[in-house]
């Protein structure tokens, strides 16, 4: 937001802050989210790479192309340890891993 339109909403008696000012989250919440999202966002594009449909990759993992889905869209349903299984399935290393998880935002 830039800074002209920041200052008329603030002495408007608006208050501007984030998603995570919004939902009163403490840091370690919005990180984990945020590592979250961002594994989301690697998963997707290595599904991608591999040319993989998500029915392709569900098949793959024993799952549903639903659940696929929800991971790619980062739904707060899926498990941690379901996302970094799937990225395993589809031959990732800890190294990749862990550069998804060191492109989030934090």
């Amino acid at each position: 937001m830039n800074t002209i339109k920041r200052q008329r909403l603030e002495a408007a008696g608006w208050r501007v802050g984030n998603a995570a000012d919004f939902l009163e989250l403490s840091p370690e919440e919005a990180a984990f989210i945020e590592m979250k999202l961002s594994l989301s966002k690697r998963l997707r594009e290595l599904r991608l790479n591999q040319k993989l449909s998500q029915q392709g990759l569900a098949k793959k993992i024993n799952s549903s192309q639903s659940r696929v889905a929800k991971m790619e869209a980062g739904d707060p349903s899926v498990s941690l340890d379901l996302m970094v299984r799937t990225f395993l399935a589809m031959g990732a290393t800890r190294e990749d891993l862990a550069l998804a998880l060191a492109s989030s935002q934090m």
